[in-house]
């Protein structure tokens, strides 16, 4: 069972995320698993496909992250359950992608809002939504990061962000690449979270999880581990964030 204790110790974070020590072999695997890929037609990105997600069926549309094939989204989805949302919650999946984390939120969340700037990834979700009959419980809007939701404050905040540093080239790329997400995204969270709430935030070895971990820092927030798993090219962890004026509390 995973210790879900905000107090958990974090000396350092950086380290579940550090490069692996033999940057060849990572390299080589990454391009077996490239190959892997392009065999079994998982690189084909701005395809239809058609996934299943913790029993969830989860439709992925072109230009939209799938959350199977590159891995993060299922397991961040695996680890969205009624020990971190509860029954009367009020939820915000921030980059909902094709809505695969809000759809965990909303089996026990009273009210999920799914935010996402790509227009294609918001039509997605609202089908991914209708599939799995929750359209009463998620409610899908456009627009970049807290914009949609402005005044608004909820109970839990999912963020699986984009990981890499550089100007996205397409709606498809800005999964992947943002210049300032990090630093934007921390300096608004604490005005959008109700007293007693908390985010979850995933991060990868693979780009730059320490620039999030250091606003993170820098904001105030205290850090701890919900999750964490190693693949043989990347490490994934999932942090629970609480906004300073939570630390201490019991």
């Amino acid at each position: 069972m995973l210790d879900l204790t905000p107090e958990r110790p974090l000396p350092s974070p950086w380290a579940l995320l550090k490069p692996a020590r033999f940057a060849f072999l990572s390299t080589l695997i990454d391009k077996a698993l490239a190959l892997g890929y392009t065999l079994t037609g998982k690189d084909r990105y701005d395809d239809f496909r058609l996934e299943r997600v913790e029993g969830m069926p989860v439709v992925v549309t072109p230009s939209v992250f799938n959350p199977k094939s590159l891995r993060t989204g299922a397991f961040f989805a695996a680890h969205i359950d009624s020990r971190v949302v509860g029954g009367d919650a009020q939820v915000l999946d921030m980059g909902t992608g094709s809505g695969v984390c809000a759809l965990a939120a909303a089996r026990f969340a009273r009210r999920v809002v799914a935010v996402d700037i790509n227009s294609a990834a918001v039509r997605c979700a609202e089908m991914n939504a209708l599939l799995n009959h929750r359209e009463q419980r998620i409610e899908v809007r456009h627009g970049d990061l807290f914009t949609p939701v402005r005044e608004e404050r909820f109970d839990l905040i999912l963020f699986n962000p984009p990981f890499l540093r550089g100007i996205p080239r397409d709606d498809r790329d800005r999964a992947w690449r943002s210049n300032d997400v990090a630093e934007r995204f921390a300096a608004g969270l604490g005005a959008h979270l109700n007293p007693g709430g908390f985010a979850l935030v995933l991060l990868s070895s693979f780009g730059a999880a320490r620039i999030f971990l250091d606003e993170f820092r820098r904001h105030g927030f205290a850090l701890s581990v919900l999750a964490e798993r190693r693949f043989i090219n990347e490490r994934l962890a999932i942090f629970r964030l609480q906004p300073p004026e939570l630390r201490g509390a019991a």
